[in-house]
């Protein structure tokens, strides 16, 4: 049947429960994912989950009664009521809460405020998504950098340029709620039901414009171009203001970090007032490229092209038994994507990974990422981020400085030769690569793990490790490299209060999804404090 044709899935359905398709008043497909197990030769499987409601003779608890022994058919759970929306008028001494930066936490954070009658003003440092999107393009095309604005600052956050993956390991409730808010500004309504939703890049753009339009039609206020420089606090610590652009000063008394994984000179600046703030472990590597097809085959078949079937995916793990034991797992897969450059300081490359939503370039390519402690790089809270800083520095040295990134096959790597560029696919990374030694600009316990893993992925992909695959160095900002610590009821920072670390950039989120629910969820603790 058509994956579309609801008629088709009431009639499965209705032979499931033993009724006539005419008996089912109502049907809502809750979850939607492929089964492509060939286990003992088994077709490919698209696998539902729904929700009905009967009419007719029969009722529901009859049907219940007799599908008793078919553990896939139960009552339908019943959701609680949601609590009203804890509203306050916006009183004339009252402050304006103020969310630092636009990503995908500060844009929850500020619409939950909005909606609540707090009119917060959201302070950016780089520019709006169109402005924005020249910027990384011209980039992209020319190999010059504008620090202000690129992949990782301005509207939307880092995840703006990605494959806009809205999956997550939690099961918060708010989920359901950020979900929602995405599909009222334009996402595609299908991340409400598929196992694993995206938006793609291309409709990102326009979904965040209409959440900034919604959080100024309320009230609120979004100025672009501002970066907040430093923060006033007082002798115990409260936040006082904020000081933007290194002249402007704005009195507050709550801030929201939303500041992303790579506001580095934010990080120093908070760092020398005082916010208490850990390492924490992150993850650095390459990015890999496959023909999509390749990936395809290995997970439908015989069924690869079949025009109900999406672009595949694949996620892998190794464990480094004979080295030191450190991990080594596929990161941010995107089907039909590309590698980009998502540098945002001055001599340093740096990838990512982005798709459009019909993923249809035809070229797989995925993060190769190595677990990194603080054990390897020191127990001062901002070591991590001078380590890849340091990294990032090596890969533009490496590949001419002058952006582009460092390339060299699977086999050169694993042989310890380079200069190979006979590859399986022409690298996407623009604005081009230069033909090096990706051991040149990572550790060696990085590409130590990496040489072990690769054979390890080939016998899972076969052809996944062949010799003329392309990796594009290097894949450093797949999370915080630091935590700003908060107190786990108030949201509050530690010793600071009016503050609130939010988000991916704050440690305590990796992803769209989870940086949004953190934003969505600390903005809540707010309004229940200030009732």
């Amino acid at each position: 049947m058509a994956l579309d044709d609801e008629r088709a899935l009431e009639e499965i359905v209705a032979k499931r429960i033993k009724v006539k398709p005419e008996d089912i008043a109502g049907l809502q497909v809750l979850r939607r994912g492929i089964d492509a197990r060939r286990y003992r030769g088994a077709p490919i499987h698209f696998v539902y989950m729904v929700q009905l409601r009967l009419q007719g003779k029969e009722s529901e608890q009859t049907v219940l009664r007799r599908c008793r022994r078919d553990n896939n058919v139960s009552a339908a759970r019943v959701e609680p009521e949601k609590a009203p929306a804890i509203m306050r008028e916006h009183r004339p001494d009252d402050l304006r809460p103020i969310v630092v930066g636009f990503g995908p936490a500060g844009m929850l954070a500020a619409l939950q405020l909005a909606k609540a009658g707090w009119q917060p003003l959201v302070l950016e440092r780089g520019l709006d998504v169109d402005a924005r999107q020249a910027a990384v393009e011209h980039f992209w095309q020319t190999g010059e950098l504008d620090i202000r604005t690129n992949v990782q600052f301005g509207e939307g956050g880092a995840g703006t340029f990605s494959d806009g993956k809205l999956t997550s390991r939690s099961s918060d409730p708010h989920i359901r709620d950020v979900l929602e808010t995405f599909v009222a500004a334009g996402a595609p309504d299908d991340i409400l039901y598929l196992q694993k939703p995206h938006i793609g890049t291309d409709k990102l753009r326009p979904m965040v414009r209409n959440i900034r339009q919604q959080i100024i039609g309320l009230g609120g206020e979004v100025r672009f171009g501002a970066q907040v420089t430093d923060i006033e606090l007082d002798a115990a610590g409260c936040v006082r203001a904020v000081i933007v652009n290194g002249e402007e000063r704005i009195e507050a008394d709550a801030v929201f970090l939303g500041i992303g994984h790579s506001a580095r000179d934010t990080y120093r600046m908070l760092q020398r007032r005082g916010l208490v703030m850990e390492p924490k472990a992150f993850a650095m590597g390459v990015r890999i490229e496959h023909p999509q097809e390749l990936i395809d085959r290995n997970q439908y078949g015989v069924d690869a092209g079949h025009p109900l079937l999406p672009a595949a995916d694949y996620a892998l793990t190794f464990q480094d038994r004979e080295g030191d034991g450190r991990g080594a797992y596929s990161f941010c897969m995107c089907p039909g994507g590309f590698v980009v450059a998502a540098a945002s300081e001055s001599g340093r490359v740096v990838t990512n990974g982005m798709s459009n939503y019909a993923r249809d370039s035809g070229i797989a390519n995925s993060a190769l990422l190595v677990q990194v402690s603080p054990a390897d790089f020191g127990t001062n809270a901002l070591s991590g981020m001078e380590l890849q800083e340091k990294l990032e520095g090596l890969a533009f040295a490496l590949g001419g400085s002058d952006y582009r990134a460092p390339v060299q096959s699977v086999g050169d790597f694993l042989s310890g030769r380079s200069g190979s560029t006979d590859f399986l696919v022409t690298p996407t990374y623009r604005p081009g690569v230069k033909s090096a030694d990706l051991h040149d600009c990572l550790p060696d316990y990085i590409t130590a793990t990496l040489e072990r893993a690769l054979p390890h992925f080939n016998k899972k992909i076969p052809g996944f490790a062949s010799a003329d695959v392309p990796m594009t160095g290097i894949e450093a900002r797949s999370s915080a490299p630091c935590r700003l610590r908060r107190d786990r009821a108030t949201f509050m920072a530690e010793q600071h209060s009016g503050i609130y670390p939010i988000g991916e950039g704050a440690g305590y989120a990796g992803g769209i999804m989870s940086a949004a629910v953190d934003g969505l969820r600390a903005a809540l603790a707010f309004l229940s404090e200030n009732k």
